[in-house]
């Protein structure tokens, strides 16, 4: 590369000096992992699929030990709501003489009581029912976590991917810059353009170098995003293939599974199980009570037997209970529309699949080649004198967005098929689920 010209010299001088200091520090992580190795040699990365990054996702879940803690907690609810209410014991002293009113001994009466309350109606075992709803509906919120952290990672492997390509892309434009302003101030010297001409060349080319290096810090950046799903380093390599591969807008998606719906589910059951708790408190607990009376004065000794039952005049617990079993017919409703819309939104995202791998398919196979024969063809032109510099610029600036244009539709093709693959439960097994449809 040729030195700009000196007007200009210094300021593309500091932007260098940027772009490099970027982009020392963002390749910190990967000097770091050479520095380790005992042998001093650089190691070849392995290549990272979308199932390993899955796979190390999982195995590596952060949220995995509070998973675990709430269905201890869950158990400790049903444990605890299977338990029948503590009796009470009760002691009442009678007769207690004002100050100076006897003896005090001889005139008291002392019972003492034993009190049991006797639950009816069902109260515990619909308690259990409710507890072990709620325990369900814990879990299932636990499930939809993990499986929207599936998903995080797959969008994060796609634009990974999609970092590289761009970085790719830019570094094409760093290159056909670089010869084109070799060429051009070959020209400028030889007379042959004038000298705009190869200062218009210098500036494309330290933009170039800037988009480059921005690329590369980005492209580092989302791989480091993606490493640390796993609060690891980003010791891999991404196989451009993947990127490439559009199979999957050949498959058709199954039925939406019901890991999502599993919540309403669990909110409907719990809904239910509160219903019969409800109904159960409508129905007053009796209470028995068995105690002994000791008269000091003769000391006699008597049998007290008692008992006691609210009576259902005023609160029958009707609002309760219709509240409970309205909340019930709302999670059913809830749970109806949202698997329409979800089966609704399963058929989009295939059609969208399809599209943009026929779009992809179609860019690579005509308006690439069409775009890279065109360059082809100025670049010749303009060595011969038959072209301007702005047709050069313009059938480069022309490859480069046809270019960009593919890599962002196979970007959005990955971020979709990250979508369906969510919505159908694909990556369910991972996690120990079960995807039933």
């Amino acid at each position: 590369m040729n030195t700009p010209i000196a007007g200009s010299a210094g300021s593309w001088a500091r932007l260098a000096a940027v772009s490099a200091l970027a982009l020392s520090l963002a390749a910190l992580p990967s000097q770091a992992a050479v520095a380790q190795d005992p042998s001093g040699a650089a190691q070849n990365p392995p290549t990272l699929s979308l199932e390993g990054a899955l796979a190390r996702a999982v195995e590596v879940d952060p949220g995995l030990p509070g998973v675990t803690a709430r269905a201890r907690a869950g158990d400790a609810a049903v444990r605890q709501a299977d338990v029948r209410p503590n009796p009470t014991l009760g002691l009442m002293v009678e007769n207690l003489p004002t100050l100076g009113g006897g003896n005090i001994i001889d005139r008291t009466e002392t019972t003492l009581s034993y009190e049991q309350r006797f639950e009816r109606g069902g109260d515990r075992p619909a308690r259990v029912a409710l507890a072990r709803g709620e325990s369900d509906l814990v879990q299932a919120e636990a499930a939809i976590s993990r499986l929207d952290r599936l998903e995080q990672v797959q969008r994060s492997w796609a634009e990974a991917l999609a970092a590289q390509a761009e970085l790719e892309i830019a570094r094409e434009r760093l290159a056909l810059a670089e010869r084109f302003q070799t060429e051009v101030q070959r020209r400028v010297d030889m007379a042959r353009d004038p000298l705009f001409a190869g200062a218009r060349a210098e500036a494309e080319l330290a933009q170039a170098q800037i988009d480059f290096d921005q690329a590369g810090i980005l492209a580092r950046l989302a791989r480091a995003t993606l490493g640390r799903f796993w609060i690891g380093a980003s010791d891999f390599s991404l196989d451009p293939a993947d990127f490439e591969d559009t199979s999957a807008a050949r498959e058709v998606a199954g039925p939406a599974a019901e890991i999502d719906l599993a919540v309403f589910a669990a909110q409907r059951d719990v809904s239910l199980a509160r219903v019969r708790v409800e109904q159960a408190r409508a129905t007053p607990d009796a209470t028995i009570s068995v105690g002994v009376r000791h008269f000091w004065e003769g000391q006699d000794v008597g049998l007290v037997v008692g008992g006691s039952i609210p009576l259902g005049r005023y609160d029958r617990n009707e609002g309760a209970i219709d509240r409970a079993r309205f909340e019930g017919v709302a999670a059913e409703a809830d749970m109806a529309a949202l698997r329409q819309e979800r089966e609704r939104e399963i058929a989009r995202l295939q059609v969208l699949l399809a599209s943009r791998a026929f779009e992809a398919q179609r860019i690579a196979n005509e308006t690439l080649p069409q775009a890279e024969r065109a360059v082809a063809l100025v670049r010749d032109g303009f060595a011969r004198g038959g072209f301007t510099y702005n047709d050069v610029i313009s059938a480069q600036t022309a490859l480069l967005a046809t270019k960009a244009r593919r890599v962002a539709v196979l970007k959005q093709f990955h971020t979709d098929r990250a979508r369906l693959d969510r919505l159908t439960g694909a990556h369910a097994d991972l996690l120990g689920l079960e995807a039933r449809s």
